[in-house]
Formats: structure tokens, C-alpha cells, sequence
């Protein structure tokens, strides 16, 4: 229970990216434009993101905050490394062709493509922060060897640069942060790691069912952390002592998210005793909202 216990990204600010790339085709084009709005509209409507702190870029001018070009994704990330604070979240989301190995793999773009080794630069002023990003790009694998660090969760679609055929991971991620297909628990929560798990699974659904050899294997980076960081709320109760009590474990929810952003700079047993003072505080209050009837 103390190593899976989730925060939820609604204790602290949440700021999200979105990139999709050259589609090279009109098919891909409405496929990847689909799978955008959908997470472009959960990130609004499910999980309460503000306009400030979520920015889309795609391949027309025209559609959300502009081009995504290699200078306009190297703005986006400059803009909201002034807005984040301690504890924040940032989920980056990639979406279209890839190409290239190790720190040279990179999404197509309009214009220049941005390797691997440049989002890594970009990602870099977000230290004391949760990173969450998501490369639903084929060939996308080498990504996770790149970008690894501590505070990041990396998730790719395939799990090397050399699996380049159409991929689907995309459609089913974009599913489950849109809909509660993935909420496993059904907590009202979606983790990293349930969003993984059920595009994972229905990715190998599609292709048994088309009696097709299985070309593509999604990875995750750090499966403790992804189970821990949740999306969305668990809602509110009309009860007002369940109501207090998930307000006190959201407080305590976002004391872990600023321990963890301070870890760097603490003694290692300090920082693991008042992680486990946190976590079995949260644990005792998500026992105590079951108790008065809340359920979750």
C-alpha cells in the first residue's frame, strides 16, 4: 500500500503539452487530429487545466495555439517552465512519425525536426517537477534511454526505433485519458500506469483479433511512479465530514508532490521517513473516507 499509493494530479498545477506532427496523409492526419482533441478535451473538461497552462501545437496554423514547429515546441516549453512551481506536473504528449536512434530519434515536424536529445534540453529547467511525457509516435522506443532521469515518467509506443509500422497505442492512450475505460479501480483517478496498461492491452487485443503479428510494444519508464501519479479527481462527496477528509488527503496528497520535488537537495533517510509518514497518513485517511461511506 505505501509503494502504490497514488497522488492525484488535481493537488497540485497541472500543465500539459501537446505535440502532433506531419501526418504525411489524410488518413493520419484525421487519426492523429482525432486523438488530440479528445485528450486536448479531457485535459480542459475532465481535469480542469486552464487555457494558461495547456498549449496544442499541430501541424496547421489555424488549429489550437499554433505550428508545431521545432521553434514553437522550444517556446512552448520556455512558456511554462515560468509557470510551474515546486510539485507541478507536466505531461507532454508527442504524436505522429518517428524516425531516427538513440539521441537522434525525433517526431516529424513541419520544417526541422527536434531529436531526443533537444527535448531532453527542453525538459531540463523542470527538475522540481513531475514530468509525465508520453511519445505515442511509431519508432518512438530510444526515446525512454534519453530521457530517463529522476522525477520523469517516460512512456513510448514502440520499444525500439526500429519498429515503424502504423501503430495504435495512440488511438487506445487517447481513449483512456478521455473516457473511464482505463480507471481500473474505478477510484475516479486515472494513474500513468492504468492509462499504460489498457492501451498496452487493447493494442494486443487488435491485433490478435486481426490474427496479425503483434509489431508494436509500448514502455514505460518507472512503473512505481506511474501508478502513483493519478489524473483527475475522485470527486466530491455531499457528506461534509467525507468531504473534510479528502480535502485533508488532497493536503497531504500535495505534501508528497513537494517532498518529492525537494529530494535532491535532502539527506536520503530523512527524505524516506517523511515519505512514509506521508504515505501511511494518506493511507489512513483513505481508510478513514471508507469508513464514513465515501468509497474510495
Amino acid at each position: 500500500m505505501l509503494t502504490l499509493a497514488p497522488f492525484t494530479l488535481a493537488a497540485q498545477q497541472t500543465h500539459v503539452l501537446m505535440v502532433a506532427g506531419l501526418s504525411g496523409d489524410p488518413a493520419f492526419k484525421s487519426r492523429f487530429t482525432s486523438a488530440l482533441t479528445a485528450m486536448h478535451t479531457a485535459v480542459k473538461t475532465r481535469w480542469g487545466v486552464s487555457d494558461s497552462s495547456l498549449i496544442a501545437l499541430t501541424e496547421d496554423s489555424t488549429a489550437f495555439n499554433g505550428r508545431s514547429t521545432r521553434e514553437n515546441i522550444g517556446k512552448a516549453f520556455a512558456s511554462l517552465s515560468r509557470r510551474v512551481q515546486p510539485g507541478d506536473v507536466l505531461l507532454v504528449v508527442l504524436v505522429g512519425h518517428g524516425s531516427g536512434e538513440g539521441a537522434n530519434s525525433r517526431v516529424n515536424l513541419p520544417g526541422p525536426d527536434a531529436a531526443a536529445s533537444e527535448y531532453a534540453s527542453w525538459l531540463a529547467p523542470f527538475a522540481r517537477q513531475q514530468v509525465v511525457f508520453v511519445n505515442a509516435a511509431t519508432g518512438s522506443g530510444d526515446f525512454v534511454s534519453v530521457l530517463s532521469a529522476p522525477g520523469r515518467i517516460v512512456v513510448t509506443a514502440t520499444r525500439s526505433a526500429v519498429e515503424r509500422n502504423e501503430s495504435e497505442f495512440l488511438q487506445y492512450f487517447a481513449r483512456a485519458l478521455a473516457t473511464d475505460d482505463a480507471d481500473a479501480n474505478k477510484d475516479g483517478r486515472l494513474s500513468v500506469l492504468e492509462a499504460f496498461q489498457f492501451a498496452r492491452t487493447e493494442v494486443t487485443k487488435s491485433y490478435a483479433a486481426n490474427n496479425r503479428m503483434l509489431t508494436e510494444h509500448a514502455v514505460l519508464s518507472d512503473s512505481v511512479s506511474a501508478a502513483r501519479v493519478a489524473f483527475g479527481t475522485s470527486g466530491r462527496s455531499s457528506d461534509p465530514k467525507v468531504a473534510a477528509l479528502m480535502a485533508e488527503r488532497q493536503a497531504l496528497e500535495s505534501q508528497v508532490a513537494a517532498l518529492r520535488a525537494r529530494k535532491a537537495a535532502m539527506d536520503v533517510n530523512t527524505y524516506e521517513v517523511e515519505l512514509e509518514r506521508l504515505l501511511l497518513a494518506i493511507a489512513e485517511k483513505s481508510a478513514a473516507i471508507r469508513a464514513a461511506g465515501g468509497g474510495k
